[in-house]
């Protein structure tokens, strides 16, 4: 029998203490350190969730001890820094959606993980649902998609960052349903346009509403309406789903299992299987990717293709035109040669044949 992996968790807010209460549920890892920039609130987090003795710092350097594996779930615009330093020190990571904020940060922390050796995984938790496993089952069984929707209406009071943010929506929300039309479809998105806006009604300062349409590279195309301010006869936090395919048509309302129908009307059943969910399936994974030195889901240069769907929709509604995905990433890769400070990282860059085919998007 194996020894539990030895975690560091960097981050003590309220994700945070999500983290701590999955890796406590988790056999087969063990908690060595919390870092936090307060070290009293991650004193009491640690003691709140089991683990009173538990060594603190306010920085991984600080913490004197040895671990095999980082979970950063700082805040995005922390991450960059947070887990470049721990690829950078020899330990892989498992990284809080959404990897960075920019994509040129995505490809220098692409560049880390090369020159470590190391694994960096982003947590894209919507990907564990057993209800999408049961979705994607059964768009497998109906044949080839045409049309994808997912519709995304919620209204939440956050208040702080996310109220002040110019497009909340797009940004902080819409990376969970872009990168599940990435899973569903089996396809990766070729362009965008999308159209942002804040309705009279609005309590946040920015567009908290927002319709796009992705082309993908087989054709399908995926349409996402939302809105966080939208009282009434909210849908899932997951959004209502629907494909229409060559062979029928499935449907998911974001909690229940899927529903489909072939063309001929006969129903084909979902078959839910018992695996964990959320982050703790994120977890089971990159446990087993770390143990086994396979590529997991969200591995770091596939997740940079998230992101650029995020950055390339919000381009589109600042501009009123589409947008290509593989010219947001190659613009972010020319930005990233040029700003980025560290040698090693900057050589990696620039050795990159081409950056579609450094993050999948081109053969």
């Amino acid at each position: 029998m194996r020894e539990p992996l030895r975690l560091v968790q960097v981050g003590a807010g309220g994700m945070g203490q999500a983290w701590l209460r999955t890796i406590s549920a988790n056999a087969d890892v063990v908690l060595v350190g919390l870092v936090d920039l307060d070290v009293e609130v991650a004193r009491a987090a640690a003691a709140e969730h089991g683990y009173p003795d538990l060594p603190v710092a306010t920085s991984m350097a600080e913490l004197s001890v040895e671990s095999e594996a980082v979970i950063d779930v700082t805040v995005p615009v922390a991450h960059p820094k947070v887990s470049v330093e721990a690829l950078l020190s020899g330990v892989p990571v498992l990284c809080e959606k959404p990897l960075a904020e920019t994509v040129r940060e995505c490809l220098t922390m692409v560049a880390a993980a090369e020159v470590s050796g190391q694994l960096l995984m982003v947590s894209q938790s919507r990907r564990y649902f057993q209800a999408v496993q049961a979705f994607q089952r059964q768009l497998g069984e109906l044949g080839k998609i045409g049309s994808l929707s997912c519709e995304f209406f919620k209204a939440p009071h956050f208040s702080g960052f996310r109220e002040q943010m110019a497009e909340p929506l797009l940004v902080d929300m819409a990376i969970h349903q872009f990168d599940l039309a990435r899973k569903l479809t089996g396809s990766e998105p070729v362009s965008v346009y999308c159209e942002s806006y804040n309705p009279d009604w609005s309590w946040f300062d920015g567009n908290a509403a927002a319709s796009a349409i992705f082309t993908f590279t087989d054709g399908t195309r995926f349409s996402f309406t939302g809105s966080w301010c939208a009282p009434g006869l909210e849908t899932s936090w997951n959004g209502n789903w629907r494909a229409s395919t060559s062979g029928g048509t499935a449907i998911w309302d974001g909690d229940n299992p899927p529903v489909a129908e072939f063309t001929s009307g006969e129903a084909l059943p979902a078959v839910l299987t018992d695996d964990p969910e959320e982050i703790a399936g994120s977890l089971v994974e990159f446990v087993h990717a770390v143990r086994e030195s396979v590529v997991p889901q969200s591995e770091v240069h596939s997740n940079v293709i998230s992101v650029a769907m995020v950055e390339a929709a919000v381009r589109s509604a600042a501009t009123g035109r589409p947008v290509r995905i593989a010219d947001v990433i190659t613009d972010a890769h020319a930005e990233a040669v040029e700003t980025t400070q560290d040698p090693a990282l900057k050589a990696a860059l620039e050795a990159w044949p081409s950056p579609l085919k450094a993050v999948g998007l081109q053969a």
